[in-house]
């Protein structure tokens, strides 16, 4: 499944272009433009699997970094600092990764 399959292609580069600069990332305003916040848990969860590369159930930091790729291959890649906000904003259990419950609270949160 792809992203476009659940998402507006338009709405994702717009997303995308919003924060194409360096330590501009907002993952409240991100998913409100990509069009998260108006998605069903159902397909809250199948983004968060598209997202979930390594299919560990979790999303670790390391995938967290690259999260705008997920969306489209012309995403930027997350810095480091950028990186640790979202896991911090969405790691509610302290494991250091988020899960899909973990997710879709921080989308629906947002």
């Amino acid at each position: 499944m792809a992203m476009t399959d659940l998402l507006n292609a338009d709405d994702i580069k717009k997303a995308v272009g919003a924060f194409a600069a360096a330590e501009s990332f907002n993952h409240k305003k991100f998913f409100e433009i990509v069009g998260l916040k108006k998605k069903s848990l159902e397909d809250l969860k199948k983004i968060f699997h598209i997202l979930d590369k390594d299919r560990s159930g979790f999303i670790e930091e390391d995938e967290l970094k690259f999260v705008l790729k997920g969306f489209t291959p012309d995403g930027r890649d997350l810095s480091d600092k950028e990186t640790k906000a979202l896991l911090a904003a969405g790691d509610k259990d302290g494991d250091g990764k988020i899960g899909v419950d973990e997710f879709t609270s921080l989308v629906t949160s947002s």
